[in-house]
């Protein structure tokens, strides 16, 4: 079977392209931190399941929030994956990042002392990256003064810092570096990635993304902003994408890590195939600073680009996973985005939105979400969009509501878009070959 394909020219270009053979790209490792699961198969397990891992904030006093309720990662130990040396030497965020890695490392079946360390590379993408640090760092120069502070804050602090750890820890010399583009900053992780391979600039690429941010300052200037939802009285009932009584994003944490490899590397080591990335599009609405554009065209844009990037027709989309942060603007615009690009066939593709139960992993959201989507295709399954129960005109849908769903899925899309009018959407097909 032919393990490339040659590069499309884009109709309307007015420019040529070069033809080159472009590398087909698979999935073949996964590990996720969530709030509903430290393992993919308890995550996937609990997303089946339709179990809520949002509560009462337990990181810091939330009373005097609007919003005092988040999904947290639970029983998290980072001295399962890294020495206490390290740990105390990394934010949290970049502490996920690693865990992450090392288990998606571990579920490919990857011996990196086998392989040649200048074909791994690392992007791992995070919206807001080592705020914890900074924050208490900020502290400590208030009250003891700008000697006190940590030689290590700096490199705690910055986001590249997650894929620079997880390549010090890995060590894999190739290309590294960070996305960062709010809560589409996973889904960009793993779409360089996929253009990477797809060069072969690499033959293997462990990307992702990993979120910390459920700190005073951060949950302060979302509650300002009015992004939250303040059910506090019903933390679990609270994330209800596409749902007409939604009233705002839940606050989410946690990491997950792919191994992307080309399939000629893959079928070298006779590695198991979860499945085939086949579609990439990015766009940006160039509209406003947090809202979507009104009608969706950046969103269906992206749709439509990762598409005709995988060779798919509109029709032959069995499910989407949505971005679907239960917030009253995004989920009608997404709505409408997927109607522009579906047609009539929008009313009979399954939707469903992970959110809805492990709230919003900024940054890490694309990536967890993905990992949701490929259990999705193995397993003939959809998770469930829970805290469905009021319906929205504006959203009319079929989201797959409160329960999942037998479905055999060939092909995916998984949607991200962010802060900033980023739009991202990964296309996967199951792998036949």
């Amino acid at each position: 079977m032919n393990t490339s394909r040659k590069a499309k020219r884009i109709k309307g270009e007015s420019h040529s392209i070069r033809d080159i053979e472009l590398q087909r790209v698979v999935i073949t490792g996964m590990g996720v931190l969530t709030p509903i699961g430290n393992t993919v198969e308890e995550y996937w397990g609990n997303l089946i399941a339709g179990c809520s891992g949002v509560e009462r904030i337990t990181k810091f006093d939330p009373s005097d929030f609007s919003s005092q309720i988040a999904g947290e990662v639970k029983g998290f130990q980072p001295l399962d994956y890294m020495d206490r040396k390290d740990a105390r030497r990394m934010d949290i965020f970049a502490q996920y990042a690693v865990a992450v890695a090392k288990m998606a490392v571990a579920d490919a079946g990857l011996d990196l002392s086998n392989e040649d360390p200048e074909r791994i590379g690392v992007v791992v993408g995070s919206g807001i990256g080592g705020i914890g640090t900074w924050e208490r760092q900020y502290k400590t120069l208030l009250e003891k003064g700008p000697m006190r502070l940590s030689p290590f804050f700096i490199p705690m602090m910055i986001i590249d810092m997650a894929p620079g750890q997880v390549a010090i820890a890995l060590n894999a010399k190739g290309p590294n570096y960070s996305t960062v583009s709010a809560c589409a900053s996973g889904a960009h992780a793993i779409g360089d990635s996929f253009r990477i391979l797809q060069r072969g600039d690499a033959d293997v690429m462990i990307t992702g993304g990993a979120e910390a941010s459920i700190t005073p300052l951060s949950m302060a200037g979302f509650c300002t902003a009015k992004a939250l939802s303040t059910r506090n009285h019903a933390p679990q009932e609270a994330s209800r994408p596409f749902d007409a009584q939604r009233d705002g994003f839940i606050m989410g944490e946690g990491a997950g890590t792919i191994i992307l490899e080309t399939l000629d590397h893959a079928r070298k080591r006779k590695a198991r195939i979860y499945a085939e990335l086949v579609g990439l599009g990015m766009t940006d609405d160039a509209h406003h600073m947090t809202a979507p554009s009104p009608n969706g065209e950046g969103a269906a844009k992206a749709m439509e680009l990762a598409l005709r990037d995988g060779g798919i027709r509109p029709e032959e989309v069995d499910y989407i996973n949505a971005h679907g942060t239960s917030t009253p603007f995004n989920d009608s615009t997404e709505t409408k985005a997927i109607k522009s690009v579906f047609g009539e066939y929008s009313y009979k593709v399954p939707i469903s939105a992970t959110k809805s139960m492990v709230g919003h992993l900024l940054g890490a959201a694309g990536a967890t979400e993905l990992i949701a989507t490929v259990k999705s295709i193995q397993e003939s399954i959809l998770h469930p969009t829970i805290n469905y129960q009021y319906r929205d005109p504006d959203c009319d849908l079929d989201y797959v509501p409160n329960r999942a769903r037998p479905k055999e899925v060939k092909i995916a899309l998984s949607n991200s878009f962010g802060f900033g009018g980023h739009n991202v959407c990964l296309a996967l097909r199951k792998f036949a070959g």
